[in-house]
């Protein structure tokens, strides 16, 4: 055994910080991240910048100077959740998933870096953006007839909220490995409980199921969260609390699947 080889190249074992900055690579390095992300700052900025242009200070009597970007992130939340599908299914669409996890056979930790990162880069962006319309609506509208509402609260909330909305859409990517299929899915999410209260209001034996949708759709919880609903005190905490139950359940069924199906 003295002859036996012995790798001049340390070897060392893996952890959860390797796998975060393998998925850093990944996100930062693919053109689908440039697009889906600058496609939604162009929304949110864009759209909460020419909204801002046209109102007056006396418009923010009740409202936090934010609501402009409330208006961009009603179209840019599918650019968030396009990309959080992309993030887990390209790979299976390309067979990289392979490599990925030869590389790394726990898959569970890949998973994990997974939505750390992309939670991480979509809050930050989603967060910046709500900011910067925050700022510039204050700035454009600030004076005696402007109100004095606090908007710290909905640049966190809004930006929490589609970031989560994004992880959903990453775990139902990683369950059903096919992109269209999962960008579909998360399209009936966000639009059909907006669109069939108006149906189920018909009938008063699916009214309250027809309330509960309306409040709890991923628009109108937007809305509450930014006070654009009409409603005094109205947060969108709760709102905020069942996204993080439903997420946390798509992501327990992403990693229960992950770990019983072949790749």
């Amino acid at each position: 055994m003295n002859n036996a080889y012995s790798s001049p190249i340390p070897v060392k074992k893996t952890h959860l910080g390797n796998a975060l900055a393998s998925e850093w690579t990944k996100i930062k390095s693919v053109r689908s991240t440039m697009w889906t992300l600058g496609i939604f700052i162009a929304l949110v900025v864009g759209i909460g910048l020419l909204a801002a242009a046209n109102t007056e200070p006396s418009d923010y009597g009740d409202v936090p100077f934010t609501i402009p970007a409330f208006f961009g992130l009603m179209l840019g939340q599918i650019c968030l959740i396009t990309l959080g599908v992309l993030v887990t299914s390209s790979e299976y669409g390309t067979g990289m998933i392979r490599t990925t996890f030869t590389a790394s056979p726990q898959r569970h930790r890949v998973l994990l870096a997974k939505i750390l990162v992309f939670l991480a880069v979509a809050f930050v962006v989603s967060a910046g953006s709500i900011l910067l319309v925050g700022l510039a609506t204050s700035s454009m509208n600030s004076g005696p007839e402007a109100g004095d509402v606090p908007w710290a609260g909905t640049v966190l909330k809004g930006g929490l909220y589609v970031s989560l909305l994004g992880v959903v859409a990453l775990a139902v990517g990683s369950m059903l490995r096919h992109s269209a299929g999962a960008i579909t899915a998360m399209l009936g999410v966000v639009l059909v409980p907006a669109i069939l209260p108006a149906f189920l209001m018909i009938w008063d034996s699916t009214r309250t199921l027809a309330e509960k949708m309306s409040d709890y759709n991923a628009i109108n919880s937007l809305a509450k969260i930014f006070g654009a609903d009409g409603m005094d005190g109205a947060s969108g905490t709760s709102q905020l609390v069942v996204l993080v139950v439903v997420t946390a359940v798509a992501v327990g069924g992403a990693f229960a699947l992950l770990e019983k199906r072949d790749v």
